[in-house]
């Protein structure tokens, strides 16, 4: 186990990706932000000491505590305190784990559909080729947004408004990846089309193995490449439009904020002098969307030989 686990080691050490890593201060800058955020998201019970969802912590009298460097500040309250005297730092990370689990939920659910009509209309061809790519082509003709928004006022008129707010998450995280699914088929059914055709898959058909394994044994491998890249500049497009949509009022209710629901309740307040509660959550969403997007451009440029 121990020799399997040097192996495997020495084999990142010496693969080009990792030498490309380290030559790159973007990517290395980039990962650590998000590995911070990451982990201050996700493990914020502890990092922080507040509750901002603890009704029994909170004190209307500390409400609109400005940050703690300026005039009035607490040096309690690093960023400063929110209408409901919540302390902004902690309320950031609780409201980007929810940002995070969209997003990441979003672009799973958006890969594998896409992946799956990418690559079987590539391998399979024909007629459900096309009524694969030009259904791909009608929804790129729609923007994201404008999707997502339909199917969450699809959503808001089947289901009663009580259960809505219950599976509210839910249908934030299906709205999103199904607004995204068509650049994953797309780009899927192009190296399908490229891979289908070498000597590896004709052997394979040769044999007699099945389709199915062909497909996603042999053939799925060879294309994830490119599929991750798209993945990784997606999941930074699902958080912004998970942020876009419940600044707008039909993302996830006010009880479970995010970062786009944050940015809302502060835009109130923004021209009554209480500046930081939208500024702090703007702030870390550009920060957090412009380092997924920089890592992916590393991956891009590293995984695609035709850049190298």
């Amino acid at each position: 186990m121990d020799n399997n686990k040097s192996n495997l080691l020495n084999r990142i050490r010496n693969s080009d990706v990792y030498f490309s890593f380290k030559k790159s201060p973007t990517a290395i800058i980039s990962s650590i932000i998000l590995a911070i955020i990451f982990f201050c998201s996700f493990f914020v019970e502890l990092v922080v000491p507040y509750n901002p969802f603890d009704p029994s912590s909170l004190s209307l009298m500390e409400a609109f505590t400005p940050p703690s460097w300026t005039e009035n500040g607490l040096s309690k309250f690093i960023l400063g305190t929110d209408g409901q005297g919540r302390d902004m730092l902690s309320t950031i990370l609780y409201g980007s784990r929810i940002s995070l689990i969209v997003g990441f939920s979003a672009i799973i659910f958006s890969l594998v559909l896409g992946v799956g009509l990418g690559l079987t209309a590539g391998y399979f061809g024909g007629k459900y080729e096309m009524f694969v790519m030009r259904l791909t082509d009608v929804q790129l003709t729609v923007p994201s947004i404008l999707m997502a928004l339909l199917v969450d006022g699809i959503a808001r008129g089947i289901i009663s408004r009580e259960m809505h707010d219950e599976m509210a998450i839910y249908v934030l995280i299906f709205a999103i990846g199904i607004s995204e699914w068509p650049q994953f088929a797309r780009v899927s059914r192009a190296a399908t089309l490229v891979e289908k055709n070498k000597d590896y898959v004709s052997a394979s058909t040769i044999i007699g193995v099945s389709n199915l394994v062909v497909m996603f044994k042999h053939i799925l491998p060879n294309i994830m490449r490119p599929i991750l890249v798209i993945g990784t500049i997606g999941l930074a497009l699902a958080i912004l439009a998970e942020a876009t949509l419940s600044f707008l009022g039909v993302g996830v209710p006010p009880t479970t904020p995010s970062l786009g629901t944050l940015i809302r309740l502060g835009n109130d307040f923004l021209f009554s002098g209480e500046w930081w509660i939208t500024f702090f959550p703007a702030i870390f969403l550009v920060l957090l969307a412009f380092s997924i997007n920089l890592l992916g451009d590393w991956m891009r440029d590293t995984l695609n030989p035709k850049l190298n």
